[in-house]
């Protein structure tokens, strides 16, 4: 039997997304024209649900993203916790084939288990594992049966591996897309179970996908 319900939410398209830079958590883009979309999609197919809280990280793009929630007064909470990875020196840098195998070499150590690597001036999985387990710790605590949280790519795959107790070596199996939404429930046992896997079902009625 659930004792609770929560919508894991990707938030919306930006223009660094669309170039395919990566942000983290010490660039802080909007959401563009096509995330903007994305977001109405989501929030009409969601709309109904009584979500009891809802949580967004410290980056006004989660924020933008769930706006129309916020409107309708639903209790909410913005949690520095929850931000995305800190990809240091590599944050707003143009994927060029050396970046890109610098990259690469970074997700094939994480894979092999050297969850302490990371890049200049960032984070490890490690590190950032260790600050999410302190969100939902505090998410948890706060109550609510629904909850909406929205977040970040890595981190989302970070926080799935948190929830589900998962070896962070095979973070990548969860996938993610811009507003794309994982369902999970919590189970009485205290367990989390995937209920609805990166849904972009709302997307794909839009043709936004």
């Amino acid at each position: 039997m659930s004792t609770k319900k929560i919508y894991l939410v990707r938030h919306g398209q930006t223009d660094y997304n669309l170039r395919g830079v990566v942000q983290g958590s010490g660039i802080d883009a909007p959401i563009n024209e096509t995330g903007e979309k994305q977001a109405e999609a989501f929030y009409e197919a969601h709309k109904d649900i009584p979500f009891d809280f809802i949580y967004y990280t410290g980056l006004q793009r989660t924020r933008q993203s769930i706006s129309k929630f916020l409107n309708k007064g639903i209790p909410h909470e913005g949690l520095e916790e929850l931000n995305e990875i800190s990809w240091g020196r590599y944050e707003g840098v143009p994927m060029d084939h050396g970046e890109n195998e610098y990259y690469q070499n970074m997700l094939q150590k994480w894979s092999e288990g050297e969850l302490d690597y990371c890049i200049e001036g960032g984070e490890s999985p490690n590190m950032v594992y260790k600050r999410l387990r302190k969100g939902l710790d505090y998410i948890l605590e706060k109550g609510g049966e629904t909850i909406l949280i929205c977040m970040h790519g890595r981190a989302i795959r970070v926080m799935l591996s948190v929830m589900l107790n998962y070896d962070l070596r095979f973070m990548d199996v969860f996938e993610h897309h811009n507003l794309g939404c994982y369902e999970l429930s919590l189970l009485e046992a205290g367990d989390f179970r995937i209920d609805r896997y990166n849904n972009m079902d709302h997307l794909k009625a839009k043709g936004l996908i």
